[in-house]
């Protein structure tokens, strides 16, 4: 039965209709708020696959261009890959719903969200967010919601519900905060250095109005919701818990999983592992326990580890709880790129390289937003299987490494130069030497070391961290944990990764295993991870390099920016680009012209910079008597030779003003190709410029 609800939310009406379309889904909801029309459903197996040791979920986050009036563009007019925000989107919708799934269950479940129209005013992102929790709350699939979420935007200090995309693009915070009916379960954000208070005020303004939405969904599943399916457990029996303690004892597991080093841990595991096959194989229930093995072994040592730290306050590789691994940071590390930095914290090792261009070079991002966009600064992170001493080919970049970069490139945005300051095309590559957790992290120290060798004046300096979490069976049972290493993360509640600067924050990115966070962990997380990167900036990463080099180095481009009447772009572009290329041709630089006249020339080769630059002012030059110019003869008539002074750029010497004295003939004088220096006379009758060679003064003449 086709049932509308509404809900105001940052005074904009939400509206959710439900069982209009999709009937075959297990839930689905068409969501609109404004004009902006999101089609969310949610799907499932009857079935776990065979062999399936894991959640298989999936969240889309479909753009269609359609939906702001556009036809794709390229050869083939449809829908390609995912974008990059389509693939931000998903994951940040992963992040809250995967943890309200029960842990036991096993069968495939997708989250589809189909963008169908944009009003700019009511961004589809947060739409597509609700959409997921109220497709997956109605379904029949079990799920522990409700779930909501809320963005927060912030222009001149004040804060702003569910901003539009122009205030979400050009605020001070980016802020999506999701909470189920008492806690917060996700946090992602981008800032202008906000302070750790104005943050910390602007989540728990999100997570009060999440309260308000998660009431109305659990009035859509009070009405219009379907019973939860029963589904086949994957838990792993009680009484193989107790045989495996009796063949290795808890104390013998502590042992295994106590060791700072990843690849000796693995080791010991593999043993214990194999010690387990060979004394299980001989059960009666050996049939039934042998293929549920290896998610038990994770459980034992997960329970290990927990226990160990909350109730031991022992982490695996003996640090104190609020110790940072072994640090270290250099910069310069590889010759003749534009800039380059390795940062090291215990098994994590990220070396980053910057490369410089003209402003040309952006990235262009044709998405939903109703212009073209461009991106300027470019962060991207690769995650090589050597990294974590495995093998595999590669395959390019996946969900997480493109996440890993969009966060690293979040952290840096804010303290970048303007255009005017530095007009520069900047890529920052963060290569993973070595992984044990938080290696995008790592990658914002390393690139923002990067950055400063490379000559970006960047404001301040940017570093990061992680806080993780193992909780109790009470909410005041908890302890959190700075710089959590990947044992840690596998096994606990939390990855909570704050970026900032000495001023404030600038990125945070927050996911959880739990069913949410008490706004005393959360308080103390941020706490802890302003101690720890002002302790890295300061004692570490200062070190290697306090403050930004004052130009750009040997190798990379160099860009002088000059500004020119843009009524006279067309002299400078010439006919069909002619004249440009002339002088691109003669210098071997690149050059840029923006509409309002900007001109950018970009080189290696200062002189032949300065060539070029001195070729634009003459061609836009507003030619007066007297002005000395240099040239070449390229043409010889009866009456005169016309000399060009510029690409494009030519005027006429008549026979009379070549010689002080009287010649008969031109050739007399001149010969194709001559370099002259000439003297400007004005213009002729048909508006031609006149020049003269005998009346350069004599200390002017060649």
């Amino acid at each position: 039965m086709y049932k509308s609800y509404a809900i105001e939310i940052g005074g904009k009406t939400l509206t959710v209709e439900l069982g209009r379309v999709c009937a075959q889904a297990n839930g689905a909801a068409l969501m609109r708020y404004g004009d902006t029309t999101v089609l969310s459903t949610a799907t499932a197996s009857e079935k776990p696959r065979d062999g399936i040791d894991f959640f298989p979920l999936s969240v889309e986050y479909e753009e269609k261009l359609y939906a702001v009036g556009k036809i794709p563009g390229g050869f083939n007019k449809r829908e390609g890959k995912a974008s990059e925000n389509a693939i931000l989107t998903s994951r940040v919708i992963d992040r809250p719903m995967r943890p309200l799934f029960p842990k036991d269950y096993r069968n495939d479940v997708t989250l589809n969200n189909m963008v169908m129209s944009v009003d700019p005013d009511c961004r589809p992102e947060i739409v597509a967010m609700l959409g997921s929790a109220i497709a997956a709350s109605i379904s029949d699939i079990p799920f522990c919601g409700p779930c909501a979420m809320t963005q927060i935007g912030m222009i001149d200090g004040a804060f702003i519900v569910n901003p539009s995309q122009e205030e979400w693009d050009n605020g001070d915070l980016q802020l999506t905060v999701a909470s189920t009916m008492e806690k917060v379960i996700m946090i992602e954000a981008g800032a202008n250095e906000i302070p750790e208070e104005r943050m910390l005020e602007a989540i728990y303004m999100a997570h009060d109005i999440n309260q308000t939405i998660n009431a109305f969904i659990n009035r859509l599943v009070e009405e219009a919701g379907k019973p939860k399916h029963d589904y086949t457990s994957c838990a792993v029996p009680e009484e193989l818990f107790a045989a495996m303690k009796e063949i290795v004892p808890p104390s013998e597991m502590e042992d295994a999983v106590f060791t700072d080093k990843k690849q000796e841990r693995e080791e010991n595991i593999r043993v214990i592992t194999e010690k387990f096959e060979a004394a299980l194989s001989e059960r009666e229930e050996a049939e039934e326990w042998l293929p549920l093995l290896g998610e038990a072994v994770y459980q034992y040592q997960k329970k290990t580890v927990r226990k160990m730290i909350l109730k031991d306050h022992k982490r695996p590789d003996g640090r104190a709880i609020d110790e940072i691994r072994p640090l270290a940071a250099e910069v310069d590390l590889i010759p003749r790129v534009h800039g380059s930095a390795m940062f090291t914290r215990g098994q994590t090792q990220i070396c980053d390289v910057v490369t410089l261009a003209p402003l040309s070079e952006v990235q262009r991002v044709d998405g939903l937003d109703e212009n073209i966009q461009t991106k300027r600064y470019m962060h991207h992170y690769n995650f090589p299987s050597y990294s974590v001493g495995e093998t595999k080919p590669s395959r390019g970049p996946g969900r997480r490494e493109i996440g890993h970069g969009a966060l690293a490139e979040k952290a840096l945005i804010p303290v970048l130069p303007s255009v005017e300051q530095f007009p520069y095309a900047i890529r920052a590559v963060s290569e993973t030497f070595e992984s044990n957790g938080s290696t995008s992290m790592a990658s914002t120290c390393a690139s923002c070391m990067a950055l400063m060798a490379a000559g970006v004046p960047i404001k301040t300096m940017v570093a990061g961290i992680s806080c993780g979490l193992v909780t109790g069976d009470t909410d005041d049972d908890y302890l959190v944990l700075t710089d959590i290493q990947g044992l840690e993360d596998f096994f606990g509640d939390m990855d909570f990764k704050v970026t900032g600067t000495h001023a404030g924050i600038t990125a945070i990115q927050m996911d959880i295993k739990i069913h949410g966070l008490t706004r005393p962990i959360v308080e103390e997380a941020i706490a802890r991870t302003k101690e720890a990167r002002l302790y890295i900036m300061d004692e570490v990463m200062s070190k290697a390099i306090a403050e930004p080099r004052n130009e750009v180095g040997q190798y990379a481009p160099k860009i002088i920016q000059i500004q020119i009447d843009p009524m006279k772009i067309g002299d400078v572009v010439g006919q069909r680009g002619k004249t440009i290329n002339e002088i691109i041709e003669r210098t071997g630089v690149k050059i840029d012209i923006t509409d309002d006249g900007a001109v950018s020339i970009c080189g290696t080769d200062r002189k032949m910079m300065d060539k070029a630059v001195e070729m634009i002012e003459i061609i836009t030059a507003n030619f007066e008597a007297g002005q000395l110019f240099k040239g070449k003869v390229v043409s010889i008539k009866e009456f005169g030779a016309f000399v060009e002074f510029a690409p494009g750029k030519e005027g006429m010497v008549h026979i009379s003003k070549i010689s002080k004295g009287h010649i008969n003939h031109v050739e007399d004088v001149l010969t194709l190709g001559d370099e002259v220096t000439v003297v400007c006379l004005g213009k002729d009758k048909m508006g031609r410029l006149s020049f003269s060679i005998k009346d350069v003064p004599k200390d002017k003449i060649n």
